[in-house]
């Protein structure tokens, strides 16, 4: 695995790096051989907490973590605990429901602890409402005041200028975007 360690506000030491790459380079027991994907890690200091990102681009699986923690060094190891439930989680799940040749179940080691059903079904998704409403047509900068004036965090809209369906939604850094279909 090659690691691509960046740091906001704060000063990657060899240390710090080289405690990344250990607990980091711990995933690659679960694969049958070491991931060529190259490893994102993001660590920055706001407002006295560490955040620590790390994401793990592959071919049909994207891995991603994010912890925040007062102490840096304990965040990096509830990142890698994150990182390990998900590989545990997608290795059982693909087990269970995919039985042929090709699929994500052999990029996986066999060994690998499965969750129990409880640990599942716990994360199962639950949807518990279902809303209808007509798209009234508008430009992205009403529905970003029509997301604001109703509290929510996205708003689903039918862009006035190219007819498509888009949704506006607001970034963790305050700011807003916009996601178009391709």
């Amino acid at each position: 695995m090659n690691f691509n360690i960046r740091g906001e506000n704060l000063e990657i030491t060899p240390a710090l790096r080289n405690y990344v790459e250990k607990k980091v380079s711990k995933v690659e027991k679960y694969f049958d051989s070491t991931p060529l994907s190259e490893v994102h890690v993001k660590l920055q200091v706001m407002n006295n907490q560490n955040i620590i990102e790390v994401t793990i681009p592959m071919p049909q699986l994207l891995l991603r973590a994010e912890e925040k923690h007062e102490d840096m060094y304990a965040g990096i190891d509830l990142v890698v605990e994150k990182l390990e439930r998900q590989i545990r989680k997608h290795k059982t799940k693909v087990n269970r429901k995919f039985r042929q040749d090709g699929t994500l179940k052999y990029m996986f080691k066999n060994d690998i602890e499965p969750l129990t059903e409880e640990d599942i079904d716990s994360e199962d998704i639950d949807i518990v409402r279902t809303k209808r409403f007509t798209f009234k047509p508008m430009d992205a900068e009403e529905a970003v005041l029509q997301m604001d004036m109703l509290g929510h965090s996205f708003f689903v809209f039918n862009n006035a200028e190219n007819g498509e369906t888009n949704v506006v939604y607001r970034r963790k850094d305050g700011r807003y975007g916009l996601i178009e279909p391709e």
